[in-house]
């Protein structure tokens, strides 16, 4: 059985969401859906096989969250992500108490990413 494990975050303003999403880390904007006008938005970004889902329906998660991302080549990652304009988030490497290295993002609904150096990948 192949399986793949999607994430759903919270988010409450699409505009903002797609600048930091779509701009800040570079994700692709897979497709959005709304059960019809005025209803909240429900979208998907990739960047790779990092696979996520963005939701401003109430009841889909918390707001808040963390994510743990292992990645092969975190070095790159930070270099593409810091060369942005993006005036909102400015992600240092730290020393991961495991060993190895990461960085967080915090988008602006206060979900963290925590890139991590993976030796596995």
């Amino acid at each position: 059985m192949k399986s793949q494990t999607i994430p759903i975050t919270r988010i409450f303003d699409e505009q903002k969401a797609k600048d930091f999403y779509l701009g800040f880390l570079g994700m692709t904007l897979d497709w959005e859906h709304r059960f019809g006008d005025d209803f909240p938005l429900y979208m998907q970004v990739s960047k790779g096989d990092f696979v996520l889902h963005l939701s401003e329906h109430s009841g889909d998660c918390t707001p808040g969250s963390k994510l743990f991302v292992n990645v092969s080549d975190l070095d790159a990652l930070f270099k593409e992500i810091s060369a942005k304009a993006y005036p909102y988030c400015k992600p240092e490497i730290e020393e991961a108490p495991w060993g190895g290295h990461c960085f967080t993002v915090v988008d602006p609904f206060s979900n963290k990413i925590l890139f991590n150096a993976s030796r596995e990948l």
